[in-house]
């Protein structure tokens, strides 16, 4: 499609609020410990850290996925849902389902990374596989949702699902003992950075998302949704390869983001390199992405800046070549 050609909701939807992201917060602390917020320092500056890359399933997606799915009523959870996912979210689905007794179908990749494959298969989860660069995946998904009568839990553009990302800065608050000032965040859809607006309504959030898979960063600039070109570069950052944000996730967005800033491969790499020599964290490419820009100097830094480090995901092999 065009640049500049605005994508519209399928369906229609509730408007996430802050209220929900305190609610998906309290249900999730009921079942998981809270992720550590390490504290760091880059050119001097004092960050801290969210290592989401600890969470049951190696990512953030876990939180929006408990909070959709256990919103569902008892005809809802017996009809099964239908996720789309190049992995952390699939993950995130198929540990929620498997916990409630829902089956979970999840649209993936087939060129997703094999580790996030088969853990998605390992909780039970049916996966349907589709070519990124030749098939609509959510047309997929839909035709399996009218089919079988079951939920959409999209990865991004589901109302419970930002609020449910976004219950992870409560945490930050929490741990913090204050709002920060702004929060770094790896984009793909929007429905994290969207999440944590409505969380922190005083923080400045600032995605970032991989060259070339910058659709958010351009919709910011222009003021309209902005789809990924057709031609866009290949990327180590598969859980950022959405092709468009929505405007679920787009309404907040524009109100509270100033801007969105892009970073390449190789800086990537050396955020990577950084989480594993200085925090210890193993981090997959995409959730490296906004660490990625803070230890390139794109953002301001300062005692209460927070970066989220979004997935652990990573094949053993790949991760030991960018050591």
């Amino acid at each position: 499609m065009p640049r500049g050609l605005v994508v519209t909701e399928t369906t229609n939807m509730r408007t996430p609020t802050r209220e929900g992201v305190l609610r998906a917060a309290a249900k999730v602390a009921d079942i998981l410990p809270q992720t550590p917020l390490l504290r760091a320092e880059i050119g001097g500056a004092p960050v801290w850290v969210k290592a989401e890359s600890l969470q049951p399933i190696g990512a953030f997606k876990i939180r929006g996925a408990w909070h959709r799915l256990t919103d569902l009523s008892d005809e809802e959870r017996a009809q099964g849902v239908v996720g789309v996912s190049s992995g952390n979210h699939a993950q995130g689905v198929a540990w929620a389902a498997q916990r409630l007794g829902i089956a979970a179908t999840i649209v993936m990749p087939s060129d997703a990374p094999s580790v996030k494959l088969e853990r998605t298969r390992a909780m039970g989860a049916e996966i349907v596989l589709y070519d990124r660069y030749e098939q609509d995946r959510d047309e997929i998904a839909e035709a399996l949702v009218t089919e079988r009568g079951a939920t959409l839990v999209h990865a991004y553009a589901d109302p419970w699902v930002i609020e449910g990302q976004g219950s992870c800065a409560i945490e930050i608050m929490a741990q913090l003992g204050a709002e920060p000032t702004r929060i770094i965040t790896p984009c793909g859809g929007g429905g994290l950075a969207a999440g944590l607006a409505l969380a922190c309504p005083s923080a400045e959030i600032v995605p970032v998302e991989p060259e070339g898979w910058d659709d958010v960063c351009r919709s910011l600039e222009i003021g309209s949704i902005q789809r990924v070109d057709s031609d866009a570069p290949p990327t180590t950052c598969d859980a950022l390869q959405t092709p468009a944000t929505r405007p679920i996730n787009f309404a907040i967005l524009k109100e509270r983001c100033p801007f969105g800033l892009r970073v390449s491969e190789a800086e990537v790499a050396e955020a990577q390199r950084f989480a594993f020599a200085h925090l210890r964290l193993v981090v997959e490419p995409g959730g490296a992405a906004a660490l990625a820009a803070a230890l390139s100097g794109k953002v301001a830094l300062d005692g209460r800046t927070a970066i989220m480090v979004t997935g652990g995901n990573v094949d053993p092999a790949k991760f030991a070549e960018v050591l």
